[in-house]
């Protein structure tokens, strides 16, 4: 038995700025440079993509990518600082979740559960 939790960053609104799936998305724009490429290799909608972005940008409230026709799609210095906060706080989380977790769990046997 493990415990894994998902973070998601919200603004004071309670809108999504980051969460797993749009980090995988920043992740493979950063891979690619390529808003379509992303699309394709997240099995997602070129619409849909572009719709996250923008909605973390929004409640973000900072542009996290920079399209341009002739150099393609990277993440802005922002999007790219965000992006590595992100992953640090998961990892810090997945480390306080073993933790707690085992703290509650790992004196009870399987009959015990």
């Amino acid at each position: 038995m493990k415990l894994r939790s998902s973070q998601m960053l919200v603004n004071n609104n309670g809108e999504i700025i980051m969460g797993a799936g749009r980090m995988k998305i920043l992740e493979s724009i950063e891979r690619t440079g390529s808003i379509n490429k992303t699309a394709k290799a997240l099995k997602m909608s070129y619409k849909t993509v572009w719709s996250k972005i923008k909605s973390t940008e929004k409640n973000f409230g900072k542009p996290v990518v920079l399209a341009d026709k002739q150099k393609g799609t990277e993440l802005t210095e922002d999007g790219r600082r965000l992006l590595k906060k992100y992953r640090q706080l998961k990892e810090h989380c997945i480390i306080a979740d073993d933790m707690i977790f085992d703290d509650i769990f790992s004196h009870l046997t399987e009959f015990d559960v």
